[in-house]
């Protein structure tokens, strides 16, 4: 903590937030201080989302107030809030894929001539010169949508940080990182902190947390639990905060399914799109999990998106139990038995206007009813076993989707994929955003699954989590399966040189 200051640059004061008589946050306050970096910590559900927007302008307090530098504050808007200083990054990205890299981050405060005209020299000079600054490599004239989604992530923050902000916070901001633009995250912090500005920092990645932040301050069912130094809150101790109770060992490489020797369920030959998938062969079998390894950009996405049908491959089979996946559009898939989790649960998940009963029974509704009339009783009951089964803490079916915490939101549209009984699950980043808890109830959930026979693809950022859930690792790397390897008795060292001899034997290639 870089500051000499007793007077929190933001505080909360007993904040409390209902919605529909279910209390997001109960009596809840929390104080972030000059040139700190303090972590919030919590379940899916937990209140960190509902806090966040409470910061920013987004809810209104039931009760409780807000402090801003020591006077209270109330925000009617976001806007208001950002004007105060106060700039929020969120886990999904909220950009304009259609603008310019400059266009994004300058939103709302172009340079004009005349107070009329926007002045595109000057914009995209300005743009370029943040960019710059903060070593971010891409060209400011650059379609945002023609960027990762990592380097998306990055111009987000640029953009929050552009706007001079005395107060940042960041929602899971390295969820969609690779390593190299995570250590320029973290300077970037770093540097923010030294300049004295107060970050809060939300993460599911504890060895991140403990890596940058001061204080630490954990949230339970909406309740403010405790606020600590990472000095004197021990990573048991913080879990343990976090739950409510000792987490149980996860077994990592542990109960595999017997079914490892079962029939093909999935699989694909020679499968191609454009660069991003090349000569892909695949098989999956009966009550096996397989882990699709890769940086990011190695292409996990595109390869998920290729076989469930929601890119055209221009090449190679894909077969569902021996049966081939002809021009197969996502609707077709799901009808044959395949069921597909898509990373960005934002742009291609939840239907963010919708409740939750609609989203989760959005691939079912056929099922649910006669003559095209959906039976409200039989969807209640499917939302209820799938609300019970994965622990979805809502207020109900009717909640919007869009007011629930992203895990949970994620746990919504994995129970839509299970609503339709597939054969195979492809999975890609499942627990993506998802806290400690909630990552234990999918991982039971996917070995269950597997145990009952189930063919199951699944990719992850992390290691750790593959090496815990997959029976078997496959490589990726440009686009190329560059090998495999079985999981019992690996640790996390022989995937990273599975994954540096693919890197380091992948041939050279031509730029577009």
């Amino acid at each position: 903590m870089n500051t000499t200051s007793t007077v929190p640059v933001l505080e909360a004061r007993h904040i409390t937030k209902t919605f529909r008589g279910f209390a997001a946050l109960d009596d809840v306050s929390f104080a972030l201080m000059p040139g700190e970096v303090h972590g919030l910590m919590g379940e899916n559900g937990a209140g960190k989302s509902t806090l966040i927007k409470t910061l920013t302008g987004f809810h209104a307090p039931d009760a409780g107030e807000l402090r801003l530098a020591g006077e209270a504050v109330t925000f009617a808007d976001p806007r208001a809030s950002q004007n105060a200083g106060i700039a929020a990054v969120y886990q999904e990205i909220n950009l304009i894929p259609e603008r310019s890299v400059a266009e994004n981050i300058m939103l709302g405060r172009e340079p004009r001539i005349g107070g009329l005209i926007i002045d595109r020299r000057r914009l995209n000079a300005e743009a370029a010169d943040l960019l710059s600054r903060y070593g971010i490599h891409v060209q400011a004239t650059a379609p945002l949508k023609s960027l990762g989604l990592g380097m998306q992530q990055m111009i987000a923050i640029t953009r929050a940080i552009a706007l001079g902000a005395r107060v940042v916070i960041l929602d899971e901001p390295t969820s969609a990182l690779s390593g190299s633009e995570v250590d320029l995250l973290f300077a970037l912090i770093n540097r923010l902190r030294d300049d004295g500005v107060a970050i809060l920092f939300v993460s599911h990645r504890l060895s991140e947390c403990y890596a940058l932040c001061d204080r630490l301050t954990v949230l339970r069912d909406g309740r403010h639990v405790c606020t600590e130094t990472t000095a004197d809150l021990p990573r048991t101790a913080l879990v343990t905060a976090m739950l409510g109770r000792e987490r149980e060992a996860e077994a990592a490489g542990g109960a595999r399914s017997e079914a490892r020797d079962g029939p093909t369920v999935l699989a694909t030959e020679d499968l191609s799109w454009r660069d991003r998938v090349r000569d892909v062969s695949l098989d999956i079998h009966a009550g096996e999990v397989v882990g699709l390894v890769g940086l990011l950009g190695s292409g996990r996405t595109e390869t998920f998106k290729a076989i469930f049908g929601a890119e055209r491959a221009d090449a190679g089979r894909i077969m569902l139990e021996g049966t081939p996946l002809t021009r197969h559009t996502p609707a077709i898939s799901i009808g044959h038995g395949l069921a597909f989790l898509p990373e960005d649960r934002r742009a291609d998940g939840i239907f963010a206007r919708l409740p939750i009963r609609e989203n989760l029974t959005a691939t079912t509704l056929g099922s649910l009813g006669r003559f095209g009339l959906v039976s409200r009783g039989a969807q209640r009951q499917l939302v209820d076993e799938f609300v019970e089964e994965l622990s979805i803490k809502c207020s109900g079916p009717q909640q919007a989707i869009s007011e629930l915490s992203g895990g949970n939101q994620q746990k919504v549209l994995l129970a839509r994929c299970l609503a339709t009984r597939p054969k195979a699950l492809l999975l890609d980043d499942p627990t993506r955003g998802i806290d400690v808890g909630a990552k234990d109830e999918v991982h039971a959930v996917i070995r269950r699954l597997a145990g009952e026979g189930m063919a199951v693809l699944v990719t992850s950022s992390e290691i750790d989590e593959l090496l815990a859930i997959c029976d078997r690792l496959v490589a990726i790397n440009e686009g190329e399966i560059a090998g495999e390897l079985d999981v019992a008795g690996r640790s996390a060292d022989d995937v990273l040189h599975l994954l540096a001899g693919a890197a380091e034997h992948a041939p050279a290639r031509d730029r577009a």
